[in-house]
């Protein structure tokens, strides 16, 4: 091959890695910027139909009906928003976003590490702010994310990130917030793949390891209190769960596993517990609102886990748990979890079928999962000095045949709406007009 035919395969590879490359992420805030007329869903259940929401560098200044304010815009972007309709940025938590970009291919694969407990174990750091799946989040809302790693009795420690970034470094917003332990089955299959029966059995292993999980938390609390020499990064990293600057969020499902782990993280003085997964969580709402732990449920669109479960019970669990006063929000986990992340509006959508109204449904992905995460300070709802972290949307966000986004900003930066799916859709869009 000649020096000609090696450039023009240069050009050619550049021009293609280009145009499919992830979107620049926007530039800081320049100007003000007022959204006038929409119907305003703040995100806490207020809902404000003609409203004037206005920020300037990354935060809110003004959220409030239009008709009760004059304010003088000259100079400011404006958006004209009637019609439409204005939300704060959605929020999936327990999420491997960035952490897998093709499943087939192990050398993108980066969400579970070798090993039983992993609490130093940092998903932040794996976190690929480039992802082509991560940007494909943004036409439906979803614009922040707590990235979690799996497998193990203790996963690793998880953090929270906004999803148009260079790197992890740019994208972080809340830093190792909580480790991530799968609790221990009562009751489990038998390796059909081994020639075992695949019935379910007794666990007889069960207490010995809920034991295992109490002698780790002994001897985090045994290393703390000594030397620390040698030094043992998965005891320094157990402790935030005792100081109380990290959550546990415990991955469990049934009543009796539920009722065990709340039991022992009271009597290790665990501060702060997040149950994830909550199949029969509404079987045990008095003990879970009683010592205030909230839950990131199951993917709704699943099946009933359990025979003799009502059939609609993934539908209606976020209802019958927000009844009892047990605070809520809406995870993705499972088969094909990254994927379906750009689902989460419709989840919440179908809770609204079947009990809960649309703003009640609407905190299920907004106020609820930012005070759960520990970032409602900034994010979650349109309120007066947090982020402008939202998005407009032609109408409602939760019908997948109105969720149109129009715009979308993170902390104030308007982002792209491009993704590599954009373009195919446009690419063969114009394949079928020229067929015409």
């Amino acid at each position: 091959m000649n020096y000609k035919n090696i450039k023009l395969l240069v050009v050619a590879v550049l021009t293609f890695s280009l145009s499919y490359a992830q979107q620049t992420p926007a530039s800081k805030q320049s100007k003000v910027i007022a959204i006038t007329g929409a119907t305003a869903h703040l995100g806490n259940g207020t809902v404000i139909n003609n409203s004037l929401v206005v920020f300037e560098n990354g935060k809110l200044t003004t959220v409030v009906d239009m008709t009760s304010v004059k304010m003088d815009m000259q100079g400011m972007e404006i958006i004209d928003g009637s019609g439409k309709h204005v939300y704060p940025g959605f929020i999936v938590p327990n999420s491997t976003l960035g952490l897998v970009e093709i499943d087939a291919v192990r050398a993108t694969d980066d969400d579970s590490e070798l090993g039983t407990w992993n609490p130093h174990i940092r998903s932040l750091i794996a976190y690929n702010a480039e992802s082509k799946v991560v940007e494909s989040m943004r036409p439906n809302g979803v614009l922040l994310g707590q990235i979690t790693p799996r497998g193990g009795r203790i996963s690793g420690t998880s953090s929270i990130v906004q999803f148009d970034a260079w790197n992890w470094e740019d994208a972080v917003i809340k830093e190792d917030d909580g480790i991530h332990m799968n609790w221990p089955n009562s009751f489990s299959r038998g390796r059909w793949w081994l020639g075992e029966d695949p019935a379910m059995k007794i666990n007889k292993n069960y207490d010995n390891q809920v034991t295992e999980i109490a002698d780790y938390f002994n001897n985090t609390k045994s290393y703390m209190s000594g030397a620390k020499t040698p030094k043992h990064l998965p005891f320094e990293a157990t402790n935030g769960l005792f100081d109380g600057s990290k959550t546990l969020y415990i991955h469990v499902d049934n009543e009796k596993e539920i009722t065990d782990a709340i039991n022992l993280c009271k009597a290790h003085s665990v501060k702060n517990v997040v149950i994830v997964g909550g199949n029969e969580a509404h079987k045990v709402a008095e003990l879970l609102k009683r010592n205030k732990i909230p839950v990131l449920l199951q993917r709704v669109h699943s099946r009933p886990s359990q025979t003799d479960d009502d059939y609609d019970m993934p539908f209606k669990l976020a209802k019958l748990l927000t009844d009892k006063g047990v605070v809520v929000a809406l995870q993705v986990s499972g088969q094909m979890e990254r994927m379906n992340s750009r689902n989460l509006p419709f989840y919440a959508g179908t809770t609204v079928a079947h009990g809960l109204t649309k703003e009640q449904a609407l905190q299920l992905i907004t106020q609820n999962p930012a005070k759960i995460l520990g970032i409602d300070k900034d994010y979650g709802t349109l309120e007066i000095g947090k982020s402008a972290t939202l998005f407009i949307s032609e109408g409602d966000a939760l019908d997948m045949r109105t969720n149109i986004l129009t715009h979308a900003f993170i902390d104030g930066r308007q982002v792209s709406l491009e993704t590599h799916q954009t373009k195919l859709w446009k690419r063969y869009s114009k394949k079928l007009e020229n067929q015409e």
